[in-house]
Formats: structure tokens, C-alpha cells, sequence
């Protein structure tokens, strides 16, 4: 798959269903004189529904479908007889998707399972026909409701990856083969920085059948809070991750730094990420032999360090044991926690430089239908 086929970030203009209107109809049949009025109820208007699916991983089904409307509910009509209910639109995302308003930033819902269903729109109400007003001192009501309006917004939806493990480093610092060597994917792999695009998931198999998911996020470099690099394009993909694994190479300068340019980049992105549980990977050790791991191993930061070697396997088994107690310990937050446990934050769409939008006319994506009364509570349609 193309480095480009994943999308994480989209924005589109979503419009429910309008009510439709109320029946003013009087019965009319031979040898019933004063039949009275029997006007049915208008449909109700389509929701827009965003549904969760686990097939997907990816928002590139959204890029290019930038306008979505629900169905507009028919009017009642003679007999009683309701109109049809509009059409609902339901947009299925990946689990891990975040709803915000386009305008304001503010968070709407999070889709974190397969199958979850969170209304996003609600159509309006279709209006009472003229027999819901009947009453023994209004026995022939000329009028009936006009349907509810429908509603309307810019959306942005937003994919934070569902992982237990993200692979947090610099460009080029052996994240994507560590993935490649615990799980079956096959991330793209080469010796310079930022070869890794996008971001990959990967099963990793552990004993008596147990596993759980990795993810290799993008190259982070100093200054990716405030847009250096790849920026925060794919810093949102840590958010879901339960344990953070930094990869840092046995070559580098400085360990230590690397280590607090790292963190200090996420503190800045999110200051709640340094809640998570860390770990720190020591890759490429086979270039070391066992004196100089102990001499490095005197100024590392504090906290659970393993020297691995993807291309030799050293250490690759004690790195699952450590993630896997890590992963079942008390303080683990499994991805799979309700919805009322995530931390959710309004989008800051300071940074962001939107294209202007489009003026969409009331009528757009719909069938046309028949007038709406200039009066607000009711209307007369005689048909007698």
C-alpha cells in the first residue's frame, strides 16, 4: 500500500434530514357525511450516525466525500397515513476516531470499539397531521406542524491509533525493524531518516497464544510540538497507545539527551502523556559488547532499559516478557476501556489553515419537495 493511502485527518460537511409536514385532510367517502379530519403524521428526517469498524484502519474512504446528507421524511397524507421516514447516512470509521466541530474545536464523541454508534446529527421531527388536534370543541382542525428543520455542521474527524505499545524515537532509529522482527508487518525500512510515513500495527505473538499490538509511530525530531519535521501529524497516535516504548540507538551521542528531547516533546504535545507507563529500548546493540553495556547502563534515565538487537535477536525475548508484565501490571489502561474512561481535550485549531467553505443551498442533496408555510406553527391546506 502507498505511503499516501493513509489519512488520519478529515473534514466534512454533514447535513441531516428535515421533518416532513403534517396532513390537513378532511375525510371525503360516499354515505359518511362529516368525516372529519384524518391527516397523518409527516417522517421524520434522517440522522447522521458515525458507526465504528473494525475493517477499517484508515480514513482514505472520507477524502474525497467531503459532502454527506441524510433523507428528507415525506409528508403524512389522507387516512392517517404517516409519511416516510428520511433516510439516515451512517459513516463508518476505524476505531480510534475522534468527532470534533469544525468551527469551534469542540469534542463531539470518540469511537473506540467495533459497532459502536454515536448519532452525530439528529433529523428533525416530522410535523402532527390535523387529526392529532381534534377535540370536542375543535372538531374540524384546518391546520397541521411543519416538520423540524434539519440540522447542519462542519466536521472534523481525527484517527488516533489503538495500540498497547507505541514505538516512540528519533528518524532512523530502528523502530520499524523491531516491528518487523516481533509481528508480522512489514514496514517500509532504509537507511536514512523519515522512512517511515505513516504509522503500522503490528500483532505481537507471545506464549500460550496471548499477543498484543505495537505501534511504529513516524520519526519524532526536537521541535515536532510546534511543527518541526513531520510535526504533530502523527503525535495524536501516541494519545492511544497504553505504554510507550522509546527506541533509541547504541550510537547515539548521547543517550540520556535523546531520551529528554523525546520526552519533552510529548510533555509539550500533551502533558498527560507522562502518565503512561515508559520503557526504553537500547537498539542496535550488537555494535556493543558486554563491558560497554554495563558502562552505558550507569547514566540512563530511570527506568526499566533493555539492550536489544533486532537483526540478532539479542534481547528480543526479554523485551516481550518485560512489555507483556508491563502490560498486566495494576497501572496498565487497556485500549479497550470504555468511552467514560478516555481523556478527551477540545481541538486547538489555532495552527490550522482551513480552506474557505462552500455555500451549500437548503435544498442540496435531497429530493425537492413541496413548500414549507412561512408561518412557523402551522399551515392550512384545504383538500375538501
Amino acid at each position: 500500500m502507498a505511503e499516501t493511502n493513509f489519512v488520519d485527518y478529515v473534514k466534512i460537511f454533514c447535513r441531516s434530514g428535515k421533518g416532513g409536514r403534517g396532513s390537513v385532510h378532511l375525510r371525503r367517502e360516499k354515505y359518511i357525511p362529516k368525516g372529519g379530519p384524518d391527516g397523518g403524521d409527516g417522517g421524520a428526517g434522517g440522522n447522521i450516525i458515525l458507526r465504528g469498524n473494525r475493517n477499517y484502519w484508515t480514513l482514505l474512504h472520507l477524502r474525497y466525500r467531503r459532502h454527506i446528507f441524510a433523507g428528507h421524511g415525506e409528508g403524512g397524507s389522507k387516512a392517517q397515513r404517516s409519511g416516510k421516514k428520511g433516510e439516515s447516512r451512517v459513516i463508518e470509521v476505524p476505531c480510534g476516531t475522534v468527532a470534533y466541530d469544525a468551527h469551534t474545536g469542540e469534542y463531539l464523541c470518540d469511537i473506540t470499539h467495533d459497532g459502536q454508534e454515536v448519532t452525530l446529527l439528529k433529523g428533525g421531527r416530522g410535523g402532527l397531521g390535523n387529526v392529532r388536534f381534534k377535540s370536542p370543541t375543535n372538531r374540524t382542525p384546518r391546520y397541521a406542524q411543519p416538520g423540524e428543520p434539519y440540522e447542519e455542521r462542519w466536521i472534523i474527524l481525527e484517527l488516533k491509533l489503538l495500540a498497547d505499545v507505541g514505538l516512540v524515537g528519533f528518524p532512523n532509529a530502528g523502530k520499524s525493524t523491531l516491528l518487523s522482527v516481533v509481528s508480522a508487518a512489514k514496514p517500509k525500512i532504509a537507511n536514512y531518516p523519515f522512512t517511515t510515513l505513516r504509522p503500522n500495527l503490528g500483532i505481537v505473538d507471545y506464549r500460550d497464544g496471548k499477543s498484543f499490538v505495537m505501534a511504529d509511530i513516524p520519526g519524532i525530531i526536537e521541535g515536532a510540538s510546534e511543527g518541526k519535521g513531520l510535526g504533530l501529524r502523527f503525535l495524536r497516535h501516541i494519545e492511544r497507545n497504553s505504554l510507550l516504548l522509546f527506541v533509541i540507538p547504541a550510537d547515539a551521542d548521547d543517550i540520556g539527551k535523546e531520551y529528554q528531547i523525546l520526552l519533552n516533546e510529548l510533555t509539550r504535545y500533551n502533558p498527560e502523556l507522562l502518565d503512561k507507563s515508559r520503557l526504553l529500548a537500547i537498539s542496535k546493540a550488537d555494535m556493543l559488547d558486554a563491558e560497554l553495556m554495563r558502562e552505558m547502563s550507569s547514566g540512563l534515565p530511570d527506568i526499566p532499559v533493555l539492550f536489544i538487537s533486532s537483526v540478532t535477536g539479542y534481547g528480543i525475548s526479554a523485551l516481550k516478557d518485560l512489555l507483556w508484565r508491563e502490560l498486566n501490571s495494576d497501572d496498565y489502561f487497556p485500549v479497550s476501556a470504555s468511552r467514560e474512561a478516555l481523556v478527551h481535550r477540545n481541538l486547538d485549531l489555532s495552527g490550522f489553515d482551513f480552506e474557505p467553505e462552500e455555500e451549500f443551498p437548503d435544498d442540496a442533496g435531497a429530493d425537492d419537495e413541496a413548500p414549507e408555510p412561512e408561518d412557523d406553527d402551522c399551515y392550512v391546506e384545504e383538500d375538501f
